[in-house]
């Protein structure tokens, strides 16, 4: 397919290669230029603006970090919206609330283009290796359309509704989930490390009973404190636990775990910890330990 992809970042970098290398004929933009360099030695064209990354693409994937990120790309001058011909579908991978999902399906639906919500589960070596879990909402036949784009940056799709917000939903719940093992492991391995036990010993028992990568991955970092380079930065973590508790709302359920959530990583950007690693979170847990 004709793609553009716009958001070079950790994760949109792995995927953009991804595309490239399956086949995909792909033009890039990013605000800093020099990240798309390496993409072009690979065989992708280098845009100048977001527009331009449009045009004559069947598809535009997005990769921002939120939701004003997304906004003054998709709508702003020389924006996707501006760009993207009738009938493109844009593509919007990142994280971001459902109000504005729900926003761009209409705008985009105005203009006669197509918009899916296809956030994504993984890390940036995940999404270097193509193993994300893709998450995809909106009208079925743009799914299938894109689907070969999917296959291209993740190693399975899972399709949850026919309106894109729903996906955007199923993200944030998704990272609310991953955040609460965070201050779990926090919890318990300052616990433990009084007690006397070391955390890998019991992260050891704890894949033993979940076999997840998941507690593996972070666990290990936790256990380990390797919370830079961040792959996923405890600032954003926060912004999605405030967007969880957004759609919480939205639906009348209530989240109270996510409020702790929410309130632990505020404490954590209050104490210096905004550009590390989410699961630096944990600190926290430790520090009121007396660790």
């Amino acid at each position: 397919m004709k793609v553009g992809f716009i958001g070079l970042g950790k994760m949109g970098s792995g995927m953009a290669r991804n595309l490239l290398r399956a086949g995909h004929e792909v033009i890039v933009y990013n605000r800093t230029r020099d990240k798309a360099l390496g993409l072009a030695a690979e065989g992708a064209r280098i845009a100048g603006s977001p527009s331009e990354a449009c045009r004559s693409r069947e598809a535009v994937l997005t990769v921002l970090a939120d939701d004003p990120a997304v906004e003054q790309v998709v709508f702003g001058r020389n924006g996707v919206a501006s760009g993207l011909k009738k009938g493109g579908i844009h593509i919007s991978i990142s994280t971001i609330s459902t109000a504005l999902a729900r926003r761009l399906a209409a705008e985009h639906g105005e203009k006669g283009q197509g918009y899916l919500s296809v956030p994504v589960f993984g890390r940036p070596e995940a999404a270097e290796n193509k193993k994300l879990v893709v998450v995809a909402a909106g009208a079925g036949e743009l799914i299938e359309r894109c689907r070969p784009l999917f296959n291209a940056i993740g190693r399975q799709t899972f399709v949850v509704g026919p309106e894109p917000w729903q996906a955007n939903a199923v993200k944030l719940c998704g990272n609310f989930m991953i955040a609460s093992m965070l201050e779990t492991f926090g919890e318990a391995f300052a616990t433990l490390r009084k007690a006397g036990v070391a955390p890998h010993t019991f992260l050891e028992i704890m894949n033993a009973l979940f076999g997840s990568p998941v507690y593996a991955n972070y666990g290990g970092i936790i256990a380990d404190e390797r919370f830079e380079p961040a792959g996923f930065a405890l600032k954003l973590g926060f912004k999605d636990m405030r967007l969880a508790l957004e759609t919480a709302q939205e639906c009348a359920a209530p989240m109270p775990v996510a409020s702790l959530l929410r309130d632990r990583f505020l404490a954590a950007i209050a104490q210096g910890q905004a550009e590390l690693d989410w699961s630096s979170v944990a600190r926290i847990s430790a520090k009121n330990a007396g660790l």
